[in-house]
């Protein structure tokens, strides 16, 4: 797959976010399967013509907003509020099932992937819309029902929001690691759907040398808004994942 140019979201002298896609890996890692894989931290360096340095990671399957540092010394100074709530994330998914409440909170411990100790997670939810479509994806029901929810970690733990939405079973649509295979494959065979619907659609920081807040959004992708688009879901994209912050 062609990922360049990637899209450029921010950009000033110290830092520059993209909308990585899904599919592509942030760095090189023993876990990418492919021969050749590609690197947003490798394709971004080539496309502007300069040394970067990743502030976060997203998943390899997620799409949406990525930040960089043009330099250590940037990437250092910003490194200390993403242990912090002066980071605000805010993202998009589809999930299997409609949930009671449209707001909630799950708060429930993560284990670490290393060691299996419990770390305290916490993501809060709105539900943004629901469909329910007149397609059986299970033989139990003869119709299918999904949200469209936006989410903010509080904390920031590996595929913290897939892990808690897999808790409350409310998988994610497409997420073959915590997701439900059923539907996976209805989605594969009714949509042509071989993606996550998972989309880091905004990031805001404090900028540590202006002092300003930078907001940053990502335009959905085509694969996302394509099967919106088939369940008759209609949002607003541009503000919809701000998470809703007293």
């Amino acid at each position: 797959m062609n990922y360049s140019p990637l899209e450029i979201l921010f950009e000033d002298e110290n830092y520059i976010a993209i909308n990585k896609p899904s599919g592509l890996l942030v760095h090189k890692t023993k876990i990418a399967n492919d021969p050749n894989p590609k690197f947003a931290l490798q394709l971004l360096r080539d496309q502007i013509g300069q040394r970067i340095y990743p502030l976060h990671r997203i998943d390899r399957p997620t799409s949406g907003v990525l930040l960089f540092g043009k330099s250590t010394e940037a990437a250092t100074l910003l490194q200390p509020q993403f242990a912090t709530t002066q980071i605000k994330k805010g993202y998009l998914c589809l999930v299997r099932g409609i949930p009671k409440e449209k707001h909630f909170i799950i708060d429930h411990p993560l284990k670490k992937e290393l060691d299996g100790s419990l770390q305290d997670c916490v993501t809060e939810f709105w539900k943004l819309a629901e469909a329910e479509i007149p397609y059986a994806s299970t033989p139990r029901y003869p119709t299918s029902r999904y949200a469209l929810l936006k989410a903010y970690p509080h904390t920031g733990r590996m595929h913290q929001i897939r892990r808690h939405l897999a808790h409350a079973r409310h998988y994610i649509i497409g997420d073959s690691t915590h997701g439900e295979n059923k539907q996976n494959r209805f989605f594969r065979e009714t949509f042509e759907l071989n993606n996550l619907m998972l989309h880091a659609a905004f990031l805001s920081f404090i900028h540590p040398i202006s002092g300003l807040e930078i907001k940053i959004t990502a335009p959905i992708p085509t694969h996302f808004t394509t099967i919106l688009e088939q369940l008759s879901i209609q949002f607003d994209e541009f503000t919809a994942a701000i998470p809703n912050l007293k």
